[in-house]
């Protein structure tokens, strides 16, 4: 099994810099972030962060990731 490493992106540390989650987790094609008690609030934070500074991410979020407060920052 060859181990894979995966590679941040110049915006994504960006947005990791500004956003300062507290808990996140790598994958292959941007971060999920977790743990999130106002899910609406911080997804439109994160949103208009991404737009303010002009970042190639977008927000992802499904019903699944509800159950965990979480929701995910790729890169396009």
């Amino acid at each position: 099994m060859n181990k894979t490493d995966i590679k941040i992106s110049s915006d994504l540390q960006k947005f990791i810099h500004k956003f300062e989650p507290s808990k996140f987790k790598l994958l292959a094609k941007g971060i999920e972030i977790r743990g999130i008690n106002d899910l609406h609030r911080n997804i439109s934070q994160a949103k208009a962060l991404i737009e303010s500074m002009k970042l190639n991410l977008t927000v992802s979020h499904n019903a699944e990731m509800v159950s965990y407060g979480g929701f995910e920052v790729n890169n396009i």
